[in-house]
């Protein structure tokens, strides 16, 4: 047994668009008149944005549908995206991204983004020819912390469970791969708040230590 799959997460993990999403989101949300607390917007951590707008919905008895909310959110966070002169990749992610590629490492990206998100991620930084797949949660049936998404990540890298690992910032993306049994190393950020990493198999905040020497221990 050894580490030939590597299933990434994006928000937080490669990328930190969570700035992003929440002045979209909360731009979002005064239109709407929705009051959302800090607690309510916590919850919504590593959900897709159809969760999240059938929560808003639900929560607040809005008359929009959730593709008028999603839309709403989409050209907030489109004009943030390309005019915020702080957003870009989380230190040392390409490196490891680079360092995984050149020892022939399969790379999946697996988030709760949508894929326009997600091409847009990846377009922007050039990161296209590292991954042989990308998956988006919106896609999907089940959201984080549903096992779901991994499932299919490690049946895209065709790689039984027990050599993929994933690599998770959130609560509900931590329980996805607790629940798919699959290794999971949790990322934690300055940034990051009100997190459980207690399901996670290791914690770091300096994506070296991730590098195949440093974690093959785990797979042997």
């Amino acid at each position: 047994m050894s580490l030939k799959a590597v299933l990434f997460d994006m928000d937080g993990v490669i990328v930190d668009t969570e700035p992003l999403h929440r002045k979209a989101y909360f731009k979002t949300f005064k239109e709407l008149n929705a009051d959302v607390s800090e607690e309510l917007y916590t919850s919504f951590t590593g959900a897709s944005t159809k969760k999240v707008c059938e929560t808003l919905i639900q929560t607040f008895g809005l008359s929009q549908s959730y593709e008028d909310i999603a839309a709403i959110k989409r050209a907030h966070f489109k004009d943030y995206f390309y005019n915020d002169a702080e957003f870009d990749l989380i230190s040392g992610v390409r490196k490891l991204i680079e360092h995984y590629y050149q020892n022939n490492i399969k790379l999946i990206l697996a988030s709760s983004a949508t894929m326009t998100t997600i091409n847009m991620v990846f377009e922007k930084f050039g990161l296209e020819k590292y991954f042989i797949g990308k998956i988006s949660g919106a896609d999907l049936t089940e959201s984080k912390p549903h096992p779901e998404i991994f499932q299919l990540a490690a049946k895209l890298a065709n790689e039984p469970i027990e050599n993929c690992m994933v690599i998770e910032d959130s609560t509900n993306g931590i329980l996805a791969a607790h629940r798919a049994h699959i290794f999971c190393a949790a990322y934690k950020s300055l940034h990051t708040h009100n997190q459980d990493y207690s399901l996670a198999n290791i914690v770091l905040s300096d994506y070296s230590e991730l590098e195949i020497d440093k974690i093959s221990h785990h797979f042997n």
